[in-house]
């Protein structure tokens, strides 16, 4: 056998770490590879892909306060992500679950908890509660650093905006009827926006507990 036969050309290791540009496609190539293996099956399983029982698509004035609290960036202080940890589900409650979701787009789990988890906040408190506490936080909780958001309760909802918004959310798998779309207007007519964040924030994990 030839033991100084030279090394046959095409990729090799001294190849690969020598040529940058080559390096970053194949760990492009890895990276997608192993992202599409992990990730397409979930498409395909029913815990992922089928709400709980009890989940329902949320309601206009539901849905309009999800889009201020997504306006206000609640998201960006409070998680709706209860983590399978004992400490986690003794503070707050049965942790969070897929199919409790299928309904958001996008979904707000998120991670930073300057405030509370709000996953199950849904039924703690009432709605007046709620309603005070955005006007003003430290009327409530004199320790708390959430800003007040007054402008909320006289700000009306502006009915027109809501059916749009439910006829794009039906195109993505929201099952929203005709009949709730074309009575989105009346539900929330009248309605301040202070009333749509609380609904919103009074359904969050009645579904599951």
């Amino acid at each position: 056998m030839n033991t100084d036969s030279k090394a046959k050309p095409g990729f090799s290791h001294e190849k690969i770490e020598t040529n940058n540009f080559l390096m970053i496609i194949l760990i492009l190539i890895v990276v997608a590879v192993g992202g599409l293996v992990e990730i397409v099956p979930l498409f395909f399983q029913k815990s992922t892909t089928e709400p709980v029982k009890g989940v329902m698509p949320y309601t206009a004035m539901q849905l309009v306060g999800r889009d201020i609290y997504l306006r206000e960036g609640c998201y960006n202080c409070h998680s709706q992500m209860i983590r399978p940890f004992r400490s986690e589900t003794l503070r707050y409650g049965h942790y969070s679950v897929a199919g409790e979701f299928v309904y958001d787009h996008p979904f707000q789990w998120g991670s930073k908890r300057t405030g509370p988890d709000l996953q199950r906040v849904g039924g703690r408190y009432s709605d007046e509660w709620h309603r005070v506490h955005l006007n003003n936080p430290r009327d409530l909780v004199p320790e708390s650093n959430m800003p007040a958001y007054p402008w909320l309760e006289k700000t009306p909802v502006e009915p027109a905006s809501v059916a749009p918004r439910m006829k794009a959310l039906r195109i993505v798998g929201v099952p929203y009827t005709d009949e709730q779309i074309a009575g989105a207007a009346d539900e929330v007519k009248g309605k301040t926006e202070v009333e749509a964040l609380v609904a919103y924030l009074q359904v969050l994990g009645h579904a599951l507990k």
